[in-house]
């Protein structure tokens, strides 16, 4: 249940859907001067070095970040939050969500980043910890159920578990719905991995189900070796942002040109 490592697949294409959306929403939410809380109940090491045999031994971050960064738009905020980070740590370094989220994010802003996996959260807390950020070791789900609804009440929620737990996508569904119920006014965004299998079908259907009004977004690739059951990408997102669907189909159009090459 805790042998889940994010650095074999830091940066792959998945990530670039994921972090490109949530460097929209985080972006959306600060036009306003009024303080916002980040949670994230599975956050990894915060920080990843792409150069790391085991980075190198899957090779999905040469097919994601490495081959879709110079498409990405220079002012986008992930772009922005990647060139900052690779300034300070060096070209092979890849920021997680919880990097990414604390890089754009403001003083004023509050962070909660849950990592129950000992070697990661010591990592998470070496790459984040300061001012306004809260680490936390514990199941993401439970932290998020204690903190909610948070204060400062604006603010995002990003639920991104490893799914090794099968019971995830019959636990997500009752999550989402009693999170929602608490916070109301929260951006509550869901990666999920679209799988040969359709194991992620029925927690999906759910989800449309109980929240007809969420934005639902996929990109698809082929396996990134043979036999690898993940050939695409998913967002589930409750309370999307205003121009959120322009930004996913901004998304499509970037990973459409890289599949003519």
């Amino acid at each position: 249940m805790l042998s889940y490592q994010h650095l074999y697949h830091a940066g792959n294409l998945a990530d670039v859907q994921k972090h490109a959306m949530l460097g929209y929403m985080l972006d959306y939410l600060m036009r306003k001067p009024k303080p916002i809380s980040y949670i994230e109940t599975h956050a990894g090491r915060g920080l990843y070095d792409l150069s790391a045999a085991e980075a190198l031994r899957t090779g999905e971050a040469e097919k994601g970040i490495g081959a879709l960064s110079g498409d990405l738009p220079r002012d986008h905020p992930y772009t922005l939050a990647l060139h900052q980070i690779r300034d300070a740590q060096g070209p092979d370094a890849y920021p997680g969500s919880p990097l990414i989220a604390r890089t754009l994010l403001r003083d004023i802003d509050r962070l909660h980043l849950a990592e129950l996996h000992p070697q990661e959260h010591a990592a998470l807390e070496r790459a984040l910890s300061g001012p306004g950020v809260a680490i936390h070791r514990t199941d993401g789900f439970e932290l998020a159920q204690s903190l909610c609804p948070p204060e400062p009440r604006r603010g995002l929620m990003l639920i991104d578990p490893s799914y090794e737990v099968k019971n995830d996508y019959d636990r997500i569904p009752r999550f989402l719905a009693q999170v929602a119920r608490k916070w109301n006014v929260g951006v509550l965004a869901l990666w999920y991995p679209v799988l040969t299998s359709g194991l992620h079908q029925p927690m999906l259907r759910a989800l449309t189900d109980a929240h007809p009004g969420a934005l639902r977004h996929e990109v698809h690739f082929p396996p990134i070796r043979d036999g690898h059951r993940m050939i695409g990408s998913g967002m589930f997102v409750i309370n999307p942002p205003w121009g959120l669907a322009d930004e996913a189909r901004r998304i499509d159009r970037l990973f459409a040109s890289a599949k003519k090459r």
